[in-house]
């Protein structure tokens, strides 16, 4: 009798133990653990760096080109033929350019994965490399995500300077737009990669504008110079 009242005793401590607003925290906290999920942004990186690059080096380049060329004439066919002449070319050099980048950074991931495998063959070890395989680079992700970014970037300032006849309006709606979608690529670059905005902002403006300026003042004085042509 005493030996069942105990047992009873015990199953009725457990169960109340079960039901105690402290186990119920803790079974709660457990429960929300296992539920977060943390997120690793440098996963991120490779494409996001390859289609940031691409869109401000497509908008700031080509930008760059057409006010190049309007510096010394006064042509917008002449314009907007440098500014597609750039688009094409600029997006093919960033896809090969990117693919063989990144396809070197791959062969040498797999080449240090195959080292890793002679050397050592642990039983954990075939589940580590699976990860490490997970994460190596795509080439072909890389070279698409740039030709892409780098055509849209171009074609803001094409599409700026296509519709306006005026000369000198036509150089600052250049600068407009390409200003504009400065601030939008750092912008989104910055939020998607969990950064400053403004800090990103400011960078890619002020390397714009840079590039614009040098690369008007350079041609301008060029078109002084007598060349002999």
């Amino acid at each position: 009798m005493d030996t069942q009242n105990y047992v009873q005793i015990e199953i009725s401590q457990s169960h109340a133990d079960q039901n105690s607003p402290c186990n119920n925290n803790n079974n709660n906290n457990n429960n929300n653990g296992e539920m977060e999920v943390e997120f690793d942004y440098s996963q991120r990186a490779q494409w996001l760096r390859a289609a940031i690059l691409g869109a401000n080096d497509g908008l700031v380049s080509v930008a760059s080109l057409m006010m190049g060329i309007g510096s010394v004439k006064n042509d917008a066919k002449a314009m907007i033929i440098s500014g597609f002449a750039g688009l094409f070319a600029g997006a093919c050099s960033m896809a090969i350019g990117e693919f063989v980048s990144v396809y070197a950074q791959l062969d040498i991931e797999v080449a240090q994965i195959k080292r890793n495998n002679n050397i050592n063959e642990a039983s954990g070890q075939e589940e580590k490399e699976k990860i490490e395989e997970e994460k190596l680079p795509n080439p072909f992700q890389a070279a698409i995500a740039s030709a892409f970014a780098f055509s849209l970037g171009a074609i803001m300032p094409l599409l700026a300077a296509a519709f306006i006849s005026d000369h000198k309006v036509r150089i600052w709606a250049v600068v407009a737009a390409t200003t504009l979608g400065l601030l939008v690529f750092g912008g989104v670059g910055a939020v998607i990669g969990r950064t400053k905005v403004v800090r990103s902002c400011v960078r890619v403006v002020v390397g714009g504008w840079m590039a614009m300026g040098t690369t008007f003042g350079l041609t301008k004085l060029l078109g002084f110079t007598d060349l002999g042509v």
